[in-house]
């Protein structure tokens, strides 16, 4: 998130640069785009290691959690099973009421 911010940031800056140099039209936002793109990445290394960081343990945590779901799964499927067991040797036999 901060990371996104500092780039916004540098964009707007580029921008505000750009238009009071002198620069209009079409080609400011594509020059300012550039500019952000490449202060950015000489600037803010830290912050996107971070954010690489936070992205890299978020799908990890993701594919944990996807990995243990059919074990949840089985295991659930298997209480459900023992208990619908456990309920028909302990309820008596209805089918001879009319």
């Amino acid at each position: 998130m901060i990371y996104t911010l500092l780039r916004l940031a540098l964009f707007g800056a580029a921008f505000g640069l750009l238009y009071l140099v002198g620069l209009r039209g079409w080609l400011l936002p594509i020059v300012a785009v550039v500019v952000a793109l490449a202060v950015s990445y000489l600037t803010l290394s830290r912050p996107r290691d971070a954010a690489t960081r936070w992205m890299a343990d978020r799908a990890e945590r993701r594919a944990a959690e996807r990995a243990a779901a059919p074990r949840v799964d089985a295991d659930a499927a298997h209480e459900d099973a023992q208990l619908d067991q456990e309920l028909q040797t302990d309820r008596p036999n209805q089918s001879s009421t009319p």
